[in-house]
């Protein structure tokens, strides 16, 4: 019923011409609408292959996408009342290859096993299990019960990291890499001045791929009652047959969907969308309120709105750093969670979102990191201010580390024919300009601006982690670690998800430990209007669009009670790009 509202919203916004006629017919459809109560007797149902995404788009009209993947707080927090809710007999997914990562694969794999200690069934189904990742059936082992399509795979052939090399491209075209990094581990810039891994990215990528390794097997031998051993040989024998899955203990029954659904719903259970059970069910009453901040996408400055439709997502500075002070001055909110999924940016970005952790802090509001499936350099610079910071096993981590440069066209377009010329005051004016290289004294600007900010970077982080700098130098250097490792070094304090940084957050907020917690989103979610007057202030709403909006804002205070009722729910440090399967 929410997305129905803000549909209809979200379109009498985007199309801007409607006539009150239309408004009047809209408000007479939603107020003849009325939801269905939910059964005395239901199943959940989830959907992971329409896609688990860290949090919906800021932009309403993001929703115009119509996208059914499930935002990851809504599968946690359904399932986690789900657990505790009787009207709930059990839960049926559907699983084949979903795009989800390490992190948030471990983050569902915790969700389910802890539904499941309720003593409510969790069955998944699968047309074809994970034929070219073994991630989905890692996933799918947490479920009590795996059916597999009999004509279906099991994929279950390992992990694999692979980066494309483009020197070869650049030297054809005459562009020259001119980049500097701090240090070895630093590969970032590998893939446009080498051929191939570095000695020291291959080490840092392979400890990577190990970990994982690892934690999969041990994870499948314990929840199918296999040893290691046995898993790690079907490992080298997949892809698995659907009779070998079964004989070999991976999987419970063969059948189709039909089976799946008639099974489920024999006890009278009525099948519902997950997505639906958490629209419809009242919050928990007496809840403490904790601030839930998302730092999600690249490190940037700027205000960190999406595009139109959802695209251009960035983890804003100033968007993060207002969310901070807003959380730090509101009485109701007793503490922080910070949830970072972010592969890195902007240095001075990263900067100031560490700074504001501090602040909050500072002012007494405790501060928790929560990071899903990577929070590297920048995303790592950001996190470190504070007081416990949080990661799943499998968390890409740390990457404490900068580089700089910039590729050098001059010799590129002399093969188009193309001329530049230029003028000029102050001798490292041209510095970053494409059309030439580095001058002596300019190349001696980036080596002093690197220096700085790893000396910054690795100062920072020794002291927020209590870490001694000789110690920390080591740790650093630009290198990933998974978040198993991660916590032995020291660079974070537990390993899990939302449910450890929440328990964090009770101990240093001294909470109770029953009383249930709602987080409460900073900053707010901007309504469709006030989103499109934003995005026309900025200049980026045609100003045809621009000029229909007054008369927008008088439908949409008609409407606007009307959906409120529907709508009750409470310098570059990044990582390396390498695709992992």
């Amino acid at each position: 019923m929410r997305r129905l509202g803000r549909v209809i919203l979200i379109i009498l916004a985007a199309v801007g011409s409607l006539t009150l006629l239309s408004a009047i017919a809209a408000i007479s459809a939603i107020q003849t609408f009325r939801p269905e109560p939910l059964p005395g007797r239901m199943v959940l149902s989830l959907d992971l292959d329409a896609g688990v995404v860290e949090t919906e788009a800021d932009s309403p009209l993001a929703k115009l996408r119509l996208s059914n993947a499930y935002p990851l707080r809504d599968v946690l927090e359904g399932l986690d009342r789900a657990s505790r809710d009787p009207r709930i007999q059990g839960l049926v997914a559907r699983l084949d290859s979903p795009s989800l990562g390490m992190g948030r694969a471990q983050e569902l794999r915790d969700a389910i096993l802890a539904f499941q200690k309720s003593g409510k069934s969790a069955v998944v189904f699968s047309s074809s299990l994970g034929e070219t990742s073994s991630l989905p059936y890692y996933l799918a082992s947490a479920f009590r019960e795996i059916w597999l399509q009999p004509s279906g795979t099991v994929g279950l052939t390992g992990f694999m990291a692979e980066q494309p090399f483009l020197k070869g491209t650049l030297d054809l075209l005459d562009i020259k890499p001119e980049f500097g990094a701090r240090y070895e581990y630093k590969t970032a810039i590998d893939m446009f001045t080498g051929n191939k891994f570095t000695q020291e990215g291959r080490e840092s990528l392979q400890l990577l791929i190990d970990s994982w390794t690892r934690q999969a097997v041990n994870g499948i031998a314990e929840a199918r009652k296999l040893k290691p051993e046995q898993v790690k040989g079907l490992v080298d024998r997949a892809p698995l047959l659907a009779e070998e899955a079964r004989q070999a203990g991976l999987v419970d029954r063969l059948g189709y969907w039909s089976d799946v659904e008639k099974l489920t719903t024999e006890g009278g259970g009525k099948l519902i969308d997950l997505a639906d059970y958490v629209d419809r069910v009242s919050p928990e009453a007496n809840a403490v309120q904790v601030a839930l901040i998302y730092g999600v996408g690249t490190v940037q400055d700027g205000d960190g709105d999406d595009g139109p439709l959802g695209e251009r997502g960035v983890m804003s500075a100033r968007r993060i750093t207002k969310a901070f002070r807003d959380a730090a001055k509101d009485p109701s909110i007793k503490a922080i969670l910070f949830r970072i999924d972010s592969p890195g940016g902007s240095y001075a970005a990263s900067d100031a979102i560490w700074k504001a952790v501090g602040d909050a802090r500072a002012g007494g509001k405790p501060v928790v990191v929560s990071m899903g499936n990577v929070a590297a350099s920048g995303g790592y610079f950001a996190a470190m201010a504070a007081d416990k910071i949080v990661a799943q096993p499998g968390t890409i981590t740390g990457s404490i580390g900068v580089f700089s440069g910039k590729m050098v066209l001059a010799d590129f377009w002399k093969k188009l024919g193309v001329s530049w010329d230029e003028v000029h005051s102050g001798r490292n004016a041209p510095m970053w300009s494409a059309n030439q290289p580095f001058s002596p004294s300019a190349w001696e600007r980036v080596n002093a601006l690197l220096d700085h900010v790893y000396a910054d970077f690795t100062g920072k982080a020794a002291q927020d982690r209590g870490i001694k700098p000789e110690s920390m130098d080591r740790i650093a250097r630009g290198r990933i670690w998974p978040g198993e490792e991660a916590k032995g070094i020291g660079l974070i304090d537990q390993t899990g998800g939302y449910a450890t940084a929440t328990g964090l957050l009770r101990q240093l907020a001294h909470l109770p430990s029953q009383m249930p917690v709602q987080l409460i989103q900073f900053p707010r979610q901007k309504e469709p209007l006030e989103y499109l007057l934003d995005l026309a202030r900025q200049g980026r709403v045609p100003p045809e669009m621009a000029n229909t909006l007054t008369g927008l804002g008088r439908i949409v205070a008609v409407l606007g009670p009307v959906l409120n009722l529907l709508d009750r729910s409470p310098a570059e440090l990044r990582m390396p790009e390498f695709e992992v399967r």
